[in-house]
């Protein structure tokens, strides 16, 4: 039989398409915007009604859904609520972001994850978690947010062009919202498989209740299998379990499986009885987490790099949103231009610091004309000494691009020296601009950049001129990028995608780093992300 739904125009604004999930939650629709030209969203109508005599349920609902669409401002990692309302039915629903990807369950049951992948993925959820944990300001109050329902059915990891693999956490703060519209005082409502021992008393809950359902859910996507099993399935059952008896090992649930005691330690903890013997914060699991990809990426730093051939840097993108593989490409300067040197001659003899600029420390990108063409080059102004320190060195490029709430993409270029040490050259394109759109295009188009130094002293003089090359995959995905802002939407201030944008390019900076001192050399060639 047909869904009913699916043609439906909603609100005079959604047009609704297929229903792509169910649950105790509610339904899923995939709709298109058609006040924004037919963008897809996902629509999610909740298992409740609130009537007219339910004010307080209706401002619960409101508040509720503005909770979210903050969160999801807030974090990479949430999924974004862009609108919500109630139905002619009065039933509640809410619009949010569409996204193509697996969820955790599926990858659970279909694939089997490394330890760098776990780890990987485990961070991004957690900083989802820390960031409803620490709360949001909502009309001037700070409201910590608890998800209630942490099981791998509610984590969505898509395929992202910059990051990788990006993990989405589902549903914050919808099973509260149920909670409300029942009589019961002390009325469960959860995933019993998934759920603290508190949580299943009915109890008022704390950060520490997800922490649990975090620890159940990381023994399940290290080992395949549950950590605790009852006689049945029933919610006595899961009750007894959940109270009373230990975790099995995970030697037991999966008798091949290898871990560093220090994952077994974390996620044993995790699953505490008592919430006070858990990790008390989100943060204690990430710092856990820092320290074991640490002691396993110094392990793999053993092997050696082919400074010769390209190569494979497994850098991780952000410290909660993935670890995207980095293409080396070593190429020497001569090999980009076979004019180069006659090129950058003119240069440095044409090249005027532009009067609109302040004499100060500062990186902007300015195309130049070469020979009649246009080239893209970074313009620098550093004191003449940083800029001779890092002459002959390697040069990292990456670059990093949001397509919510607002398409942005960051351009991170390092200058890095072994004694010296790395000098970082981060600039913002809105991809919403034509100047942001036109240098995009030509750095994808161009698949090399110049990096055009001013020394501080002497600012009306150009001083030195580097060139870092694109790699092929990157250059592609410039331009992917490029075609894709002409239909994204801008639903927030740029603002707010510079800002996610700078938490992921602080996070990434130390493994950077660790790789670029890994290289054990300074050359005049330069590795292009």
């Amino acid at each position: 039989m047909s869904d009913p739904n699916v043609g439906r125009l909603l609100g005079k604004r959604y047009r609704l398409q297929e229903i792509i999930g169910t649950g105790a939650m509610g339904r899923v629709y995939r709709a298109k915007d058609v006040l924004l030209g037919g963008v897809p969203v996902a629509v999610k109508f909740l298992a409740l009604s609130v009537q007219n005599k339910k004010m307080r349920l209706r401002e619960r609902f409101e508040r509720e859904a503005k909770t979210c669409a903050l969160l999801g401002q807030k974090s990479i990692h949430i999924v974004r609520v862009m609108d919500y309302g109630v139905d002619e039915k009065s039933t509640p629903f809410y619009v949010m972001e569409y996204l193509q990807g697996k969820s955790l369950s599926h990858i659970i049951r279909d694939e089997k994850l490394s330890l760098p992948r776990f780890l990987n993925l485990a961070r991004q959820i957690c900083l989802g978690l820390q960031c409803a944990h620490d709360g949001i300001s909502v009309d001037g109050k700070i409201c910590p947010i608890i998800h209630r329902d942490i099981k791998p059915s509610n984590m969505l990891a898509i395929k992202d062009a910059s990051f990788g693999e990006l993990v989405k956490v589902l549903d914050f703060g919808i099973a509260k919202l149920l909670l409300s519209d029942t009589q019961q005082t002390n009325y469960y409502l959860g995933t019993l498989a998934y759920s603290s021992p508190e949580q299943m008393e009915g109890k008022e809950l704390d950060n520490r209740s997800d922490i649990y359902s975090l620890g159940v859910m990381m023994f399940e996507m290290l080992t395949g299998k549950m950590p605790l099993i009852p006689e049945n399935p029933s919610f006595g059952g899961w009750y007894k379990v959940h109270h009373y008896k230990e975790p099995r090992l995970f030697s037991e649930a999966n008798p091949r499986l290898q871990l560093p005691i220090e994952v077994e330690k974390l996620v044993m903890k995790c699953l505490a009885k008592e919430a006070n013997e858990r990790p008390q914060s989100i943060n204690e699991i990430l710092q856990e987490i820092a320290s074991i990809e640490q002691s396993y990426q110094s392990s793999q730093s053993k092997v050696n790099i082919d400074a010769d051939a390209d190569t494979e840097l497994s850098l991780n993108a952000q410290a909660a949103a993935q670890a995207p593989t980095i293409k080396a490409d070593f190429n020497q300067d001569t090999k980009l231009d076979v004019n180069t040197s006659a090129c950058n001659e003119e240069i440095l003899k044409q090249a005027v610091w532009p009067k609109d600029k302040p004499i100060a420390d500062i990186v902007f990108p300015q195309n130049i004309q070469v020979k009649g063409c246009f080239t893209p080059a970074l313009w620098i102004m550093l004191p003449q000494i940083e800029i001779q320190k890092r002459l002959v060195s390697t040069r990292y490029n990456q670059f990093l691009f949001i397509t919510a709430p607002h398409p942005m993409l960051l351009w991170i270029t390092v200058i890095y020296h072994r004694r010296f040490g790395a000098k970082w050259l981060p600039h913002y394109l809105d991809l919403k601009t034509n100047t942001g759109k036109d240098i995009a295009t030509l750095l994808g188009k161009t698949g090399y950049y110049r990096l055009v130094f001013f020394g501080r002293e002497t600012p009306s003089k150009c001083s030195h001129i580097l060139i870092s090359s694109i790699a092929p995959t990157q250059r592609q995905r410039l331009l992917d990028w490029v075609n894709m802002s002409h239909t994204l939407p801008s639903s927030a201030k740029a603002q707010f995608s510079k800002n996610l944008l700078k938490a992921e390019y602080h996070k990434i900076k130390p493994q950077i780093l660790a790789k670029l001192q890994g290289m054990n050399t300074d050359s005049p060639f330069d590795l292009s992300a």
